[in-house]
């Protein structure tokens, strides 16, 4: 994170997304970002490293899988799986240019994600059914980052492009398994770039969106964000049924800096076009929470509820297929402990959804949820070493349980 960052709005939009990240997992003091002044223009670059050793005991194949479900399920006879990957976080570079022309503070952002795992396809929904871990492969780039803010100290900030979400960001960037893992992704046979940490185990991932955004200038610590994004088709959607959508989703945020104190509050809203009238649903959800620091110890704790929002991404299992919502929410609640280079902490959370009206019972996730223990020790003020263990249950609407845990061990290195 610069030292040297400035307060206006610009700075804060223009490194939110990726130094937000850096600042929730500090151990100890920020990192310092790379960062070059030539003339009016200031060149930054941040990023980080992580690598972990991942052990994970799956549901066993005879057992039925609840369908949306996110314990993991052995392969090939085989419940126990390793992997040498990412975390929750790819490992990433973000490059960024700045300047201040007329008055106003202008500046561009390029993150790059990159992965360790053999990936050929999507680096966040693996390579596919028929795709294995083999020899000759190549690890994806996921361009999570494009986009230019403008404005000032006294009108607030613009942000334009591809950046993170409002909706379920602040549960994210707080997850204490943000530089580790949590749950983890699976069968390994097949990998992706990242792990669940607690996505669709206590919040719905915020996503990286195309967007256009208005931030207020800050009024006493107090800061609103309002704006729309390029409206998503629900995961899995064919193709011949990706109606294209009239409107752009909205999106709003309200959040509260004061000493020890950060709350916030978010809303998300967007119509869906189904191939036929009848296929139309709505969606809108909103998210709550905050955390407190008191000496060495950290609460914190974010609640969100939905109607056609889903579980796990934004939309996923939203509807019945027949233009009837279904309802879902979740919590996430975490307590850290901090005492000298090193962090203990637990976290428990998890994600509902219900049946639409009219629904007929079914294996269809009703619950996930999980917990994790984790470590966290600032070996040096930008490396981190760390080892989790976090155990992860699924829970049908027809009573099927399936459960899974996984332990990792690794390393975590920002600048």
């Amino acid at each position: 994170m610069p030292a040297r960052q400035r307060k206006n709005g610009l700075d804060h939009s223009t490194a939110y997304a990726f130094t937000a990240m850096l600042g929730a997992l500090s151990l100890g003091a920020p990192a310092e970002a790379v960062e070059v002044t030539a003339g009016d223009w200031k060149f930054t670059a941040n990023g980080n490293v992580n690598v972990h050793y991942i052990r994970a005991s799956c549901e066993e194949q005879t057992t039925t899988p609840v369908g949306g479900g996110l314990a993991c399920f052995g392969a090939g006879g085989e419940d126990e799986t390793s992997s040498i990957s990412n975390g929750l976080l790819p490992a990433a570079l973000a490059l960024g240019v700045s300047t201040t022309q007329n008055g106003y503070d202008i500046g561009v952002t390029f993150g790059f994600y990159p992965g360790i795992s053999t990936n050929d396809g999507s680096p966040n929904l693996g390579q596919g059914a028929d795709a294995r871990n083999t020899a000759l492969g190549t690890a994806s780039i996921d361009m999570r980052q494009v986009f230019v803010t403008f404005g000032n100290d006294d009108m607030g900030t613009f942000l334009l492009g591809r950046n993170i979400g409002l909706f379920g960001a602040d549960a994210i960037l707080n997850d204490m398994t943000l530089p580790g893992v949590g749950a983890g992704n699976g069968n390994y046979a097949t990998p992706s770039n990242t792990s669940l940490g607690s996505i669709g185990l206590g919040y719905i991932y915020t996503d990286w969106l195309s967007q256009i955004n208005y931030t207020t200038r800050d009024f006493g610590g107090l800061k609103f964000t309002l704006g729309v994004f390029d409206p998503l088709e629900p995961v899995g959607t064919p193709t011949a049924q990706a109606v294209p959508e009239s409107t752009p989703g909205f999106h709003g945020k309200v959040a509260y800096t004061g000493g020890p104190v950060y709350l916030s509050a978010t809303v998300i809203s967007q119509k869906h076009e189904g191939v036929t009238d009848a296929q139309d649903f709505d969606s809108f959800g909103f998210d709550v929470g905050g955390k407190l620091t008191f000496g060495g110890f950290e609460f914190l704790a974010w609640y969100y509820q939905g109607e056609g929002v889903g579980t796990t991404a934004l939309f996923l299992l939203g509807s019945d297929g027949f233009g009837e919502e279904r309802d879902s929410d979740g919590f996430l609640a975490q307590v850290t402990y901090k005492f000298g280079d090193t962090k203990l902490g637990a976290n428990y959370g998890e994600s509902n959804l219900d049946l639409a009206s009219g629904e007929a019972l079914s294996d269809l996730v009703k619950t996930n949820e999980k917990f994790t223990l984790g470590v966290y020790h600032s070996l040096t003020e930008n490396f981190t070493l760390l080892a989790e263990f976090t155990d992860v249950m699924a829970e049908a609407h027809s009573g099927v349980e399936n459960d899974s845990n996984n332990f990792n061990i690794g390393a975590y290195f920002s600048f």
